[in-house]
């Protein structure tokens, strides 16, 4: 199946299960499902979803370098101090840009949940297999600077996706096809799929 008909489907099958939309039919010529306004406002959240989502999955492919900086140095992966700040610096940022500084909050405080666990699962990994460890101890601060580059961005997304992500809208079917994408194109591993289906758990209204 190619990825738009893996997100059709995804889609199609969420409108029908939350009762918004009557279940495809298909047409006696081509085959193709037939989609009523519901499903195609679940393609509309998508669309409109997915850069925020591939965000999330951005910063868990980077929680990866995270894990490998902290490993073996003693370096505690919950880090309380960085994260008040990290969290301050996001609900400043939302007030700049005309969001709710609660729902920036909520949102990053899943980011950072979600990215501690990757870390503890690759830490895990590497005690039991000593020869999937990394080679290379990644530059910390260059990664930190590239986390920030993606907060800065996820805000913007958050505050331009308002509309789709509030009530009585198909947000919950647009994140579940668009974590679906990110997944395929990530190439995630069941830790890393679990932790970004954690990491997009406050994205709807």
């Amino acid at each position: 199946m190619t990825m738009r008909r893996t997100l059709l489907a995804t889609s199609i099958i969420g409108a029908v299960a939350a009762g918004t939309a009557p279940a495809a039919t298909a047409t006696p010529d081509a085959g193709a499902p037939v989609v009523g306004p519901a499903s195609v406002a679940a393609q509309s959240a998508t669309t409109d979803l997915g850069p925020l989502v591939d965000l999330a999955a951005q910063r868990l492919a980077l929680a990866d370098e995270v894990a490998a900086a902290k490993y073996g140095t003693g370096k505690p992966i919950a880090d309380p101090e960085r994260e008040r700040r990290v969290l301050g610096e996001v609900s400043e940022l939302a007030a700049d840009n005309g969001l709710d500084p609660g729902v920036a909050v909520r949102f990053f405080t899943d980011q950072i949940e979600a990215g501690k666990d990757v870390q503890r699962g690759l830490h895990a990994r590497w005690d039991a297999h000593p020869e999937s460890r990394p080679g290379e101890r990644p530059d910390l601060g260059q990664v930190r600077r590239e986390l920030e580059r993606i907060s800065d961005e996820a805000v913007r997304q958050l505050k331009a996706t308002e509309r789709v992500r509030a009530p009585n809208t198909p947000c919950r079917v647009g994140v579940a096809a668009s974590v679906l994408a990110a997944d395929l194109h990530h190439h995630f591993d069941p830790l890393h799929r679990r932790a970004l289906d954690r990491a997009v758990v406050s994205m709807c209204a």
